[in-house]
């Protein structure tokens, strides 16, 4: 048994200078041969386990005509493999192949009766095929071995599938993944590709807010990967083939393209060797070529308005900032906290002093390749725009002015610091967590970043305000009613 390993520490703050201790976290990480990162964090507070298997792709990856491939492909993986799902593999395999002949058949004719038999045909032999299947077997096995929080998720950067397990329950899931990593089969694809769109109708179209978050970031993003959206152009969606999909498993669906990540109560030399048995005889992927394409400066302020008598009216104001591992972006998390909550100077000003909002705050939105700096509040309707945008860049401009007060300061770095214990008390976020991490560079950063913010100093964080809150730089977006009346 031959890969890299080393053991190491995560020294987790607890709440900056009112206390002195610091908490010790024990982290096991190991790197497989065939490029399989494994990250072990053993902790007794309850006999299971929080299971993450996270590949690295993700809307990111996609282009035009492609996107929503990885959401898609994360729905077939349900469907089971050549081992799971089916009663008998080769029967299923053979189905296939008709239905894709059958389905390559439809799209080449436009004769009615021509397509009335054709249809007839495919649903035969989908019968056929359905019947052959056991739906659900790989989510029912999770089911039954006890285990909680099933599901998966895409981003732009990740795909993610999610369980926690009892204790010894673990071999299973190592079994039921190493499987699934070689061996999917994407059956059903185009009853899928239907759910997907149904999925999409209801996020986006009939969600008040769906269109515009789409639209705002396809204004924000000129040239960045990060403008499609997750879940796809309908377009796209309603032409998935499944051969896509399966090029996109093919590809990305690798050992050195994969981020395991278990924490609980588990035995981390017993662990491994379970893991070594199960994923260390699976080949690794060919290299893909990184993400190149760099957005580039804008010119000028870019604005979206969006009319909806449905929607809430709010503002939003996005800023482009640098990618991580950037030390600017441990200033703007200062920022975050200057400007955010109750205490925060964008409440302050525009719900208690000026009353045209009813909530406001900031995000430092720190990411792989560039990140994003938003502000946003939630407004009265018949706020006046012009009322509402300026003084959001009077709160804007004064961190820009005279430097945040020894007050403001240290609360915002203990909110920080409060975010960070607050994410090693539940297994699941913690998993999550370093799993991210270390797909933006190292899972090390869970404490490496918090840890930096706690050094910047007040005249660093108006030197970042300076830098990158200027308005021929931002992109705002508004939702309106129609009808402010009606909206109220």
């Amino acid at each position: 048994m031959k890969f890299f390993e080393k053991a190491v520490l995560i020294l987790v703050l607890v709440l900056g200078a009112a206390v002195n201790s610091s908490a010790a976290v024990q982290v096991k990480y190991v790197q497989l041969e065939n490029g399989l990162k494994v990250i072990l964090y053993p902790n007794q507070q309850a006999p299971t386990i929080a299971c993450r298997l996270f590949y690295v792709t993700g809307s990111v990856h996609e282009a035009p005509g492609h996107t929503g491939i990885a959401h898609m492909l994360e729905h077939m993986l349900f469907k089971g493999t050549k081992k799971v799902g089916v009663k008998d593999a080769s029967k299923d395999a053979a189905y296939e192949k008709a239905l894709d002949k059958i389905w390559d058949d439809l799209q080449k004719t436009t004769d009615t009766a021509k397509v009335v038999k054709i249809r007839a045909a495919y649903d035969s032999v989908l019968n056929l095929q359905r019947k052959n299947m056991v739906n659900y077997e790989l989510w029912e096995a999770y089911e039954k071995a006890g285990g909680t929080g099933l599901n998966a998720f895409t981003s732009d950067l990740m795909t993610a599938y999610i369980v926690t397990l009892p204790k010894n329950k673990l071999e299973l899931y190592l079994w039921l993944e190493s499987d699934r990593m070689q061996n999917a089969v994407l059956r059903d694809f185009r009853a899928e590709r239907d759910v997907v769109m149904e999925e999409r109708r209801m996020r986006v179209e009939d969600n008040p807010l769906g269109r515009y978050w789409e639209s705002l970031i396809g204004v924000f993003y000129e040239a960045h990967p990060y403008r499609f959206p997750t879940i796809g152009y309908p377009s796209d969606i309603r032409h998935f083939t499944r051969q896509q999909a399966e090029e996109h498993y093919r590809l990305y669906y690798k050992p050195n393209n994969s981020i395991l990540v278990l924490a609980g109560d588990i035995d981390t030399s017993a662990a491994m060797v379970q893991i070594q048995k199960y994923f260390g005889g699976i080949p690794r992927g060919a290299e893909f070529p990184p993400i190149v394409t760099e957005e580039p400066p804008p010119a000028g302020l870019k604005r979206l308005t969006v009319h909806r008598d449905d929607a809430k009216p709010r503002i939003d104001l996005l800023f482009h900032t640098p990618g991580y591992p950037a030390k600017d972006l441990y200033a703007l998390d200062i920022v975050e906290g200057a400007l955010s909550g109750q205490s925060g100077r964008l409440y302050k000003k525009l719900v208690k002093e000026l009353k045209i909002a009813l909530s406001a705050g900031a995000g430092n939105g720190v990411d792989k390749y560039t990140s994003t700096f938003h502000v946003s509040a939630d407004l009265d309707a018949g706020a006046p725009i012009a009322k509402v945008e300026e003084a959001i860049w009077g709160v804007l401009d004064s961190l820009t002015r005279k430097p945040l007060s020894d007050r403001e300061l240290q609360r915002a770095k203990n909110q920080v610091t409060a975010r960070g214990v607050r994410a090693l008390e539940n297994m699941e976020n913690l998993a999550t967590e370093l799993a991210y991490w270390e797909m933006r560079g190292g899972w090390e950063n869970i404490n490496a970043f918090p840890d930096s913010v706690q050094k910047v100093t007040a005249s660093e964080v108006m030197e970042v305000c300076r830098k990158y809150f200027q308005r021929e730089e931002a992109t705002l977006g508004w939702v309106q009613p129609k009808n402010p009346k009606a909206a109220k």
